[in-house]
This record gives C-alpha cells, structure tokens and sequence, in this order.
C-alpha cells in the first residue's frame, strides 16, 4: 500500500471515530506504530488532524473557535433533523458531546422550554445560543481531548437526576458489541447517562455501524432508538433491528 492511500485510511478512521489509538491504526494497517506516528505527525504538520499521545483526534471533535470544519456534515444534519423530533417541550435531557449533537441544537426552535444537562463545553456553550432554554453543565475536572468534565462527582450528579431522554453522540456501534469508545472516564459518565434516562437514543453517521472499540458504553438492549442518515429501510440496519432497537 503507497503512503498516500495509508493516510488516507488513517485519516478516514480518524474522522470517523473522532480519536484513534496508533496501536489500533498499525492492526488495522498492518504496519508499525512507528509508521503510523510518522503519519499523524505528517497529517498534523499539513492541518488535517490533532495528533495526541498515543494517537489522534479530528480537527472537527476538538471545538475551536476558528474551526467549523464538520465530516459528513449533510449526514449529520439529516440526523439531526431526525432527532428534533424525540425533542419536546418541558423535557429534561442529558447531552453527550460530538458534532451530530452540535448540529441538533443549531436546529431548536428559539422559543423550546426544556432543561438540557450536559458534561461537554462545546454542547453547553451551543446551548447558550437557546434564550429559553436551561442549560445545566456538569463541572468537574476537565478531559482536555474531549473537552468534557469527567469523574466521580459528575457521576455521582448524574445518578441523582431522572432525565426523559438521553442523546449519545457514538463513536462506534455494533449490533452485538453495543455503543463502545476508547477511554474509560469518558464511558463511566457515558454509562451514568444512560443510566439516568427513561429514553436513550444513539446518533450515528452509517459509517459507525458495524464497528467498534475497546470498551463498551451499553448494550443494544439499553438503547431504544438509532438514528443514521440511511432510510429505516436499509439493510444495514436489519441487525440492529433484530435486537429491537427502533430505526429512525
């Protein structure tokens, strides 16, 4: 494989999942981790993505100010178009991170009432932009990489609230695996979520379908409902139907 094609499936994994692990990148490559770190450095050093230890991240997870560069953005509005619907007045919602939620909160109504609880700076301050919304942030020591607030005590809060409906950015998702991520602080919070909701709903670019990650997040069973930019219909989506996750 020419170098030119690797960095682009590295680059392709990276956009996808929003993090990835070099350990992870040289399995799937076949090559070493040194070749891989020499990619991200060469990715990095051209602008296409945010190398960390151990790996990397997406220019469009990691929220700035100047960037406004989203993957699959018109995959991610159709989603979000979709997901405006669970949302009604008077609700209580928790919120992860990710760029699908950011787009769904661009979309809600200016006069919606209804509390939103999050861990994650970039949601909480999109929400800002909603006068007649509440917006709960859930303060505590800060995971840079995913610009959220991260343990025991946002736990602990999150234990405390009965919320009607929880919206999951994914990272990946897998009809027998489940919603599963990288990092173990981010999933215990991701859990208590989950945990907290009388509705769970996954949102997820058909990319993620099929794949998965270190840790698991929640089963399928745990989740009520997925939302992908593909019709119902699609035969991608029959496995997760199977487990009797409703498709929208």
């Amino acid at each position: 494989m020419l170098k030119k094609e690797r960095q682009a499936i590295v680059l392709q994994q990276v956009n996808i999942h929003n993090k990835v692990l070099s350990s992870d990148l040289s399995l799937v490559l076949n090559v070493s981790e040194d070749t891989i770190r020499r990619d991200l450095q060469e990715l990095a050093e051209e602008g296409k993505l945010i190398k960390v230890h151990g790996g990397a991240l997406a220019k469009s997870f990691h929220f700035t100010i100047e960037n406004q560069n989203i993957y699959s953005q018109t995959e991610k509005r159709i989603i979000a178009h979709k997901a405006l619907e669970f949302i009604k007045e008077g609700m209580l919602i928790v919120l992860t991170g990710g760029t699908t939620i950011r787009e769904l909160i661009k979309l809600l109504p200016d006069k919606l009432h209804a509390t939103f609880i999050t861990p994650n700076i970039p949601v909480a301050l999109e929400l800002l932009e909603h006068p007649e919304a509440e917006v709960i942030f859930l303060g505590n020591r800060l995971h840079k990489t995913a610009q959220m607030a991260v343990g025991a005590e946002v736990v602990q809060r999150l234990a405390g609230i009965k919320a009607d409906l929880c919206i999951l950015g994914t990272n990946s998702i897998h009809p027998e695996y489940g919603i599963t991520d990288l990092e173990w602080e981010i999933i215990e919070v991701k859990q208590a979520m989950v945990n907290c909701a009388s509705k769970v709903i996954s949102l997820a670019i058909s990319e993620k379908l099929n794949s998965q990650q270190r840790l698991q997040v929640c089963s399928m069973e745990q989740v009520d409902a997925l939302i992908t930019e593909l019709s119902p219909e699609d035969d991608r989506l029959r496995p997760f139907k199977a487990k009797g996750v409703e498709i929208f």
